[in-house]
């Protein structure tokens, strides 16, 4: 794009704030209010982003894979566009902060989508803020690259990873261990709580063991 970010238009998320450290701290500090249930909300929030990509990408719908892994983590792989990377007017490269600043959408509008397990909407902040890591790997015509987060915060810059002609988004978190405790739940209940996002397909893959 190579223009002045003060003339990029926020749609979801503002382009001038990197990183929003207190809308992060106020989310810790409450996580039973932003990610009630447990792990299952907070991989809605993921996929939520996925539905959006498979409603608007002008092919008729779209998939994610949700794979629960032996270490508490949670991926979310879909086949979209990769999530909005420019660069400015210095040649900068700029993605969209979309895991460490609050969704302009959702955050404390009293008119967010509902999601499918009944809660509120919020955006993929929560579930950065919620993790003791997570790793956001964008795949996208203009390039694809990796980036580490621990609790919303960037810990690494973005890093480039092969092109292998493919475009989407993987999410991969490990929320917080008191979230992880939090219930038993199934792969079924996910497929269940994917099922009504129409021009999604969810597939689950379970590698935990016990």
């Amino acid at each position: 794009m190579d223009t002045p970010r003060s003339s990029w238009r926020n749609t979801t998320h503002d382009w001038a704030n990197a990183v929003d450290l207190d809308h992060l701290a106020s989310i810790r500090r409450d996580p039973d209010a932003f990610a009630p249930g447990g792990v299952p909300h907070l991989a809605l929030e993921v996929i939520a982003y996925a539905a959006d990509e498979a409603e608007h990408n002008g092919r008729g719908g779209g998939h994610c894979v949700v794979t629960l892994h032996p270490d508490g983590s949670v991926s979310v792989a879909d086949d979209g566009r990769g999530t909005d990377t420019r660069r400015d007017e210095r040649g900068q490269v700029v993605k969209k902060p979309v895991m460490a600043t609050k969704d302009l959408r959702f955050f404390d509008h009293p008119g967010a989508q509902v999601l499918p397990d009944g809660r509120p909407r919020r955006g993929m902040s929560v579930v950065a803020a919620l993790s003791e890591w997570l790793v956001h790997t964008n795949r996208r015509r203009n390039g694809s690259w990796t980036q580490r987060y621990e609790h919303g915060v960037p810990v690494t810059d973005l890093t480039p990873v092969a092109d292998d002609g493919s475009s989407g988004t993987v999410v991969r978190f490990r929320p917080d261990e008191k979230l992880r405790a939090t219930g038993a739940w199934t792969a079924g209940e996910l497929i269940r709580l994917g099922a009504p996002w129409r021009h999604l397909s969810v597939e689950v893959d379970d590698r935990r063991t016990g």
